[in-house]
């Protein structure tokens, strides 16, 4: 593109001044225009609204349900038997028979009502965990989507400004070429350069809009409802030593699900235990001889047999579950450190790249483009020239808008593995 480097310093600078502190969730100085959407805001809309978070409401009554029922006692049961009715000889007819009515029930031992009832309180704890875990990884995602929309909405900034200098480039070679000062040729590929601007801008303005989308369906919005996304691209939070990060990693959300999960496969396991003592079964009731008019009482008792033995295999299962998740959560801490790790060190790279740009490459580029230019008004550089050494300072502004980007996505990365903010350390 055909950029001329006053121009391209002042877009630079209004890339560089954006209002607010980025990353920080809980930020005082949001906008509150409606134009303008905030962090802040976006966060909070996010967890109110995102359908995603409404599951775990009936989570917890189906977790209500399950627990008046785990408290029940055992059932009471109440049976009618009659014997002797409609045979042959002497039993023909209802003359001998004989009736029973009967109450019976369970006496459950081993702590089984308890033993069930711990299952589903441990639970709770559980779907607690899954909520906290859910949200940070939908506040995570949101912010990914922010900070992209961020960089793309300064994208296009800076290619629209390109654009509208390629024009009045465009403009003033025609001049040089009336003038005799520049090659006919030199008006064509200024055209085309222009034209190209042109498309660039408008591809950018298409990827604006398809993000501005995205990150409205975060917030339960099926459009947009903002026209711009507020922050500071430029703003990078301070973090400390990985160690320190990966310490918070294993108290996050994500492991505690596993630690609560542990505690569920414990209380399973301590029910699967409970079976293995036999419960007695008592029966009471009255039986009565239509022959001889007499009634008598009847008690009963029943307990099974070698329950032990018959209950190994629960046992067995549920110790098997148990470790499963031991292993299921080491598993887990070791991908989530290599994720720790990756996203620290890159994020170091690009700040390291951010500081090089703006402090060296830019500059150089920047001295370079003046002298070029200079030159090129008194004939020793021709278009080309000019043109390539514009390029060159365009690409490091974009490569300066990508480092930036690049940072603050790693930043959220650890914000969101170590379910705290950077801004608050």
């Amino acid at each position: 593109m055909f950029i001329h480097y006053l121009s391209l310093r002042k877009v630079f600078l209004r890339s560089c001044a954006v209002t607010l502190s980025f990353l920080l969730i809980t930020n005082a100085n949001a906008q509150t225009d409606t134009q303008f959407l905030s962090l802040d805001t976006a966060a909070k809309m996010t967890l109110q609204r995102h359908p995603q978070l409404h599951v775990f409401k009936w989570r917890q009554q189906a977790l209500d349900g399950q627990r008046l029922t785990a408290d029940q006692a055992a059932a009471y049961e109440l049976a009618v038997e009659a014997e002797n009715i409609l045979g042959t000889g002497d039993y023909s007819g209802l003359s001998a028979i004989e009736m029973t009515l009967a109450l019976s029930s369970l006496i459950e031992l081993g702590d089984k009502r308890a033993a069930r009832t711990n299952v589903v309180d441990t639970s709770y704890t559980y779907v607690e965990a899954q909520r906290k875990a859910v949200s940070l990884d939908l506040l995570g995602e949101m912010t990914r989507v922010f900070i992209t929309t961020l960089a793309l909405q300064q994208k296009h900034q800076l290619a629209q400004d390109a654009t509208d200098l390629a024009h009045t480039t465009y403009q003033q070679i025609q001049k040089r070429v009336n003038l005799g000062a520049a090659a006919k040729v030199d008006v064509l590929r200024g055209k085309a350069n222009m034209l190209s601007a042109q498309l660039v801008t408008d591809e950018l303005s298409a990827r604006l809009n398809s993000q501005k989308m995205l990150l409205a369906s975060y917030m339960g919005q099926q459009q947009p409802t903002f026209e711009q996304v507020s922050g500071n691209l430029f703003a990078f939070n301070s973090v400390e030593s990985f160690d320190t990060l990966y310490q918070r990693v294993e108290a996050s959300p994500a492991i505690e699900m596993y630690a609560t999960q542990e505690r569920i496969r414990e209380a399973e396991w301590q029910l699967a235990k409970s079976q293995s003592t036999a419960d007695i079964r008592w029966q009471v009731g009255v039986k009565h001889t239509q022959s001889n008019g007499d009634n008598a009482l009847m008690v009963g008792f029943s307990m099974p047999l070698f329950a032990d033995e018959r209950n190994r295999g629960n046992v067995q299962t549920a110790i098997a579950a148990k470790n499963e998740v031991s292993v299921e959560k080491a598993a887990s801490l070791v991908a989530l450190r290599t994720r720790l790790f990756q996203a620290y060190s890159s994020r170091d790279q690009q700040v390291n790249a951010v500081e090089s740009l703006q402090q060296n490459i830019i500059p150089l580029l920047t001295e370079s483009l003046t002298y070029i230019q200079q030159s090129y008004q008194k004939g020793r550089y021709d278009y080309a020239d000019l043109v390539l050494a514009q390029q060159e300072l365009l690409d490091s502004r974009l490569s300066l808008i990508d480092a930036a980007t690049s940072v603050l996505l790693n930043q959220a990365m650890i914000e969101q593995l170590t379910a705290q903010s950077l801004a608050t350390h």
